[in-house]
């Protein structure tokens, strides 16, 4: 106590000292008083006043500091021992100078008078962790068992001649600060639990201390009840007397806290943060999460079904199995973020940042990616039916095996993709890049590719049953053993496409240019190829029965020997054939 007051008499002398420099002498006259500039006096009563909350804030920091020590000295003098013990209950023996009456009632006094700023709690934190006679595992346990009680509304449900709340609300309005009884006890509690998350945050970095300072804001979860309602009851309480009240005030110290299984249905959480918390198999279906920071934390198996994420930040986040379907993600950055195997269905992921995310299994159907960033996202065997991805960035993504059966990648950006396998059927793909894509074995039956871009793609056996890519960019690309039976190619451009041994029945190449094209092998019956450009194209070994060839250009054109010219129509027409296959064919 000695310590205390010598410590209390110095800052009265500062102060003291700061303000006479500023202050006029007592014996100065009205006239002297009256000639001083008014700009002059203004700045003395804010210097004057300025020293003044410097003092009552460093007296504050004082007492907090000296309290939080005095609750964990033993009557002795000396601080407690307990050794290895991990459970947050005090053994019968240990006989505390302050008993938990006064306790309670000093927190309260020290506590409820307004919300602890971030300067005061990281000062506070620096000084418990350096000072060796506090043991934080007993402090911990004395507010754990403080904020409990809280929680159940002991304190603020006590009679009359024992309301804490009630108490310290008469003694700040003897002070003239007009404090609601409501507004006393929420304050004590939220600054206690704010307390007790930095206190479990540093013991998590501290072998010495992660086993015996473990917090559950919402209570630790049992087999029993699967779901701790606890912290929403606190959410709802703050809020009670404004909306977004204990977002405001514990937000900020959320990080790295354990949440596991809480249960934070329609919470309002906005802006908090939720840094490397743990999140697993929390609910938080229809919470407002807007601008919460959810980076590196852990939210697997959490149920954020219709909640409303926009511009959250969810990079490196674990979302391993989490329901989000339906939820509003538009503008949230989740890059890097692990999201197998989560359900998104009908989400609102537009203009959200996915790269690198890893989606593999991830339900999409029908969720909205238009504008979306996933370039070398993974996206394999993801099921995106119906998705809206118009516009979307998917460079270099793997969509192996992916099921984008009638989405829509109008204006997507698919280059260096790999989509081997993919189901493309009936999908939008109009003015899609997919330059330098890997489409092995793809089906795009019936897909709408008007002016897409699929140069330099490898697309061996893939199918494009009922396909229209007329126009369409595939110059130098690769289609062996492809089917593009009954395609539609009109006016495409093939020139040094890889048509080896594809099957192209019926296929309109009308006016396409399959120019150094090689098609030797392939199946041509019935395909349309007249007004085609096929100078310095490789037709050897392919069938051509019915094959329709009037005004085609025959260049240079390579054939085989033994090649099949009978049913194929249209040469009588076609524009420079080789003197030695007119020779050959009798066109002479």
């Amino acid at each position: 106590m000695s310590t205390y007051l010598s410590q209390v008499w110095q800052l009265l002398r500062n102060y003291v000292r700061d303000i006479s420099s500023q202050e006029m002498p007592k014996t100065t006259s009205v006239e002297t008083e009256a000639v001083l500039p008014l700009g002059k006096s203004i700045k003395a009563d804010k210097s004057v006043k300025f020293a003044q909350d410097n003092l009552q804030s460093d007296l504050y920091f004082q007492r907090l500091q000296e309290s939080l020590k005095k609750w964990t000295i033993s009557k002795s003098g000396l601080t407690s021992k307990i050794g290895d013990q991990t459970s947050g209950t005090l053994p019968s023996e240990f006989c505390l100078r302050v008993g938990d009456r006064q306790m309670h009632e000093e927190i309260y006094d020290l506590l409820g008078n307004g919300a602890l700023k971030p300067e005061t709690v990281n000062e506070l934190m620096e000084l418990l962790v350096t000072g060796k006679k506090i043991r934080l595992e007993l402090l911990f346990w004395r507010l754990e068992d403080f904020y409990r009680r809280w929680c159940q509304g002991e304190f603020i449900d006590g009679t009359l001649d024992d309301n804490l709340p009630q108490k310290t609300r008469l003694k700040l309005a003897a002070q003239n600060i007009a404090l609601g009884l409501r507004q006393v006890d929420i304050y004590t509690g939220l600054n206690v639990l704010i307390l007790l998350l930095e206190l479990h945050r540093y013991a998590k970095e501290r072998d010495e201390l992660k086993q015996k300072i473990t917090f559950y804001p919402s209570t630790q979860p049992d087999t029993d009840n699967f779901f701790t309602s606890q912290l929403l009851r606190i959410i709802n309480y703050s809020d009670a007397l404004e909306i977004g009240n204990f977002s405001s005030i514990v937000g900020q110290f959320l990080k790295g806290g354990n949440f596991r299984n809480a249960y934070l249905g329609d919470a309002n959480l906005t802006g908090a943060d939720f840094r490397g918390a743990d999140l697993s198999h929390a609910y938080l279906g229809d919470a407002n999460l807007t601008g919460v920071n959810f980076s590196g934390a852990n939210l697997s198996g959490a149920n954020l079904g219709d909640a409303n994420l926009s511009s959250a930040n969810l990079t490196g986040a674990n979302l391993s199995g989490a329901d989000l379907s339906s939820t509003n993600l538009s503008g949230a950055n989740l890059s890097c973020a692990n999201l197998s195997r989560a359900d998104l269905n009908r989400a609102d992921l537009s203009s959200t940042n996915l790269s690198r995310a890893d989606l593999s299994h991830a339900d999409l159907n029908r969720a909205d990616l238009s504008s979306t960033n996933l370039s070398h996202a993974d996206l394999s065997n993801a099921i995106l039916f119906g998705a809206n991805l118009s516009e979307a960035n998917l460079s270099s993504t793997n969509l192996n095996h992916a099921d984008l059966c009638r989405a829509d990648l109008s204006g997507a950006d698919l280059s260096h993709a790999i989509l081997n396998g993919t189901n493309l059927s009936d999908t939008i793909l109009f003015s899609t890049n997919l330059s330098n894509a890997i489409l092995v074995a793809a089906d795009l039956s019936y897909a709408k590719l008007n002016g897409a871009k699929l140069n330099n793609a490898k697309l061996n056996g893939a199918m494009f049953l009922g396909a229209d890519l007329s126009g369409v960019d595939l110059s130098r690309v690769t289609l062996n053993d492809a089917d593009l039976s009954g395609v539609i190619l009109s006016d495409a451009d093939l020139s040094g496409a890889d048509l080896t041994d594809a099957i192209l029945f019926g296929t309109d190449f009308s006016y396409a240019n399959l120019n150094s094209a090689n098609l030797s092998g392939s199946n041509l019956s019935g395909a349309i190829l007249n007004g085609a450009d096929l100078s310095h194209s490789n037709l050897s070994y392919a069938i051509l029965g019915g094959a329709d060839l009037s005004d085609a250009n025959m260049e240079k054109m390579t054939w085989g020997k033994k090649q099949q010219w009978e049913d194929v129509r249209g040469l009588q027409t076609a524009v420079n054939v080789p003197e030695a296959l007119k020779e050959e064919l009798g066109l002479n």
